[in-house]
């Protein structure tokens, strides 16, 4: 989609409206990037929601890009020993709270706009206060995962209809849910401290039976930090640092960059160079990520030099094999001023924890599960600690300082390798937005948590549309091809990119999350 003032673009029709609704009202990217992630928080659920965590890129003229972490910490009640003397070696995926750090995505909500936002907070919420307590139309994905979560506890808002309907939710199917409605509608009037130190909160510490403090729900969850930024390919590509793995991304990127990368990325060199460039800076990530992890000395020159260096044309590196995928969503959002935001939420796996706060219906996370629980391990389960993290959005400028695009998807371990082809693509290759989405994608391995585990990914797994060269190329150079059989494979992210240039804004929203929109005016 193309447009001259101002584009949204996210994996929900609704959000992507309700974002440029208040970008037609005077609202800034900032206020865009609030209003089309509230609504995701009402509507995508099985993706994200206000249980969860957030990441933001900040791009305004004249300005360094900004970078907001607004992932939560462990609760005072943390107990690495503990979880260890049950014979735990990681902490579950579903039904323990343990996994659930405090939330902080409206933290991340409430400081964004703090800080970059020039209309009230509370029209900037109108919209999803309003899906919330009046109903939205089920999309074909939520349809689809929500038998998953029909017999959870605290699920009336999707079992109620689910049972009215026969037992399923069809898509289209009109969802109510008041209790989120009334909660965004207390941080809309009290802001943060309606959330936190509200119903939501106290729920919150209830299900935690001592795992959360008074003083960790007081504390934001939201901070400014620097971006870590590396040139590639003659641009200027940002991420946000650890816990982000966002690392990973500009890391492979720069040794991409010096790789005889072929022009057309049909060539099964390209998928190959790419996929071991990836695996060359991601296979000790599990030892090296962690809260507080020196992002630039993850980016340091004889660090990346290594990488490239043990980069094969010819042969695939060594590694076994991983995972299924998660539940996370990005929002891409650009104003009339060129001042753009790049958000992204999550709640871990998809439908997280599978636990539900009982006050609100909002379900929570479980991004502990990034947590060790090995001794001494840097990202060990601790108290005020945060997990390592997938999110790992990006944003381009050029080398003048403007922008060119923002940039993110879905997609558990696999997002730094996705978003890998997407800048290789509009970056080296010259493609548009709109062909580099939708161009066939390779992953190593299926998009879980565990990709960089043991000696991490031997195989390869390529889109079902790829070129059909790529199987006989890549297996010639010793990778293991899997070619997925599913014409919407979800493990292959759900991406979302909008390119300023020349006065124009191009945007597209993954046609593989079916109902997203890149919106514009």
């Amino acid at each position: 989609m193309h447009a001259p003032s101002g584009m949204v673009a996210s994996v929900d029709h609704l959000a992507s409206s309700a974002g440029v609704a208040v970008l037609r009202a005077g609202g800034t990217a900032a206020d865009a990037a609030v209003a089309t992630g509230a609504v995701l928080a009402v509507t995508t659920q099985h993706q994200c929601g206000m249980g969860g965590d957030a990441f933001a890129l900040v791009h305004r003229a004249g300005e360094p890009v900004a970078a907001l972490c607004a992932a939560g910490r462990a609760g005072s009640g943390a107990d690495a020993v503990g979880a260890r003397a049950e014979g735990l070696d990681r902490l579950p995926l579903q039904g323990d709270v343990r996994t659930v750090t405090v939330p902080g995505c409206v933290d991340g909500w409430v400081e964004l706009h703090r800080r970059y936002g020039a209309l009230p907070l509370a029209q900037v919420l109108d919209a999803a206060i309003t899906y919330a307590a009046t109903g939205f139309p089920v999309s074909r994905l939520l349809a689809a995962t929500a038998p998953a979560i029909l017999d959870v506890d605290g699920a009336d808002d999707y079992r109620d209809p689910a049972r009215a309907a026969g037992g399923r939710l069809p898509a289209g199917t009109l969802i109510r849910r008041p209790g989120v409605a009334a909660a965004l509608a207390a941080i809309a009037t009290e802001g943060r401290s309606g959330f936190y130190e509200g119903p939501f909160g106290d729920g919150l510490r209830a299900l935690g039976h001592g795992l959360y403090s008074a003083d960790d729900l007081t504390r934001s969850q939201a901070e400014w930090v620097e971006p870590l930024a590396v040139r590639a390919w003659g641009h200027d590509v940002y991420t946000p640092p650890p816990p982000s793995q966002g690392y990973l991304t500009l890391a492979a990127a720069a040794v991409a960059q010096d790789l005889d990368l072929p022009d057309d990325p049909g060539d099964p060199a390209w998928a190959h160079l790419l996929a071991e460039a990836a695996r060359a800076t991601g296979l000790d990530r599990d030892a090296v990520l962690y809260d507080g992890a020196d992002g630039a000395a993850l980016l340091a020159p004889a660090r990346l030099a290594g990488a490239w260096a043990a980069i094969d044309p010819d042969r695939r590196g060594p590694g076994t094999v991983p995972a299924a995928a998660g539940g996370t969503t990005v929002l891409c959002a650009v104003d009339a001023d060129r001042s753009a935001v790049t958000l992204i939420q999550s709640n871990a796996s998809g439908w997280g924890a599978h636990i539900v706060e009982p006050r609100t219906g909002i379900f929570l996370h479980d991004r502990g599960l990034g947590f060790s629980l090995a001794p001494g391990h840097p990202a060990e389960f601790l108290p005020g600690r945060r997990p390592p993290h997938t999110l790992a959005p990006a944003l381009v400028r050029r080398p003048d300082g403007s922008l060119r695009a923002v940039l993110g998807t879905m997609g558990g371990d696999n997002q730094p390798q996705v978003v890998l082809q997407l800048l290789a693509r509009l970056l080296a290759a010259g493609e548009s937005p709109g062909r580099a989405v939708g161009a066939p994608r390779f992953a190593l391995g299926t998009g879980g948590f565990s990709l960089w585990a043991g000696t991490g990914p031997g195989g390869i797994v390529v889109e079902h549309h790829a070129p059909d060269p790529w199987d006989a190329g890549l297996a010639a150079r010793g990778h293991d091809v899997v070619r997925s059989a599913q014409e919407i494979d979800h493990g292959f992210g759900h991406a979302q990119v909008i390119e300023a240039s020349d006065g124009v804004l191009a945007g597209v929203a993954d046609p593989r999350a079916l109902d997203g929109a890149a919106t514009g005016y």
